[in-house]
């Protein structure tokens, strides 16, 4: 690495690298979630409950993580 942007560039090719794998893992513990507590656990109020927690916060993370990504893919275009 030669320079700042050498580094940054390289910063940036690792966050694009990751991002995808924390988009799946999220949506995977959504799904997790939705299925243990309506299909696994359906009777339990507590499980409902619970399972109504995790999506919704997963959701919530998920607008986050897009938010956060659109802000970077326009950062980058805008600076390199």
């Amino acid at each position: 690495m030669s320079n700042f942007s050498d580094l940054v560039a390289r910063f940036i090719e690792l966050i694009s690298l990751l991002v995808p794998i924390v988009f799946a893992l999220t949506f995977l513990v959504i799904a997790w979630g939705v299925i243990n507590a309506w299909i696994i656990n359906g009777g339990d109020q507590q499980a409902v409950e619970r399972g109504k927690n995790i999506a919704l916060t997963g959701v919530i993370a998920l607008v986050v993580m897009f938010g956060v990504w659109g802000i970077l893919a326009m950062l980058q275009s805008s600076l390199f």
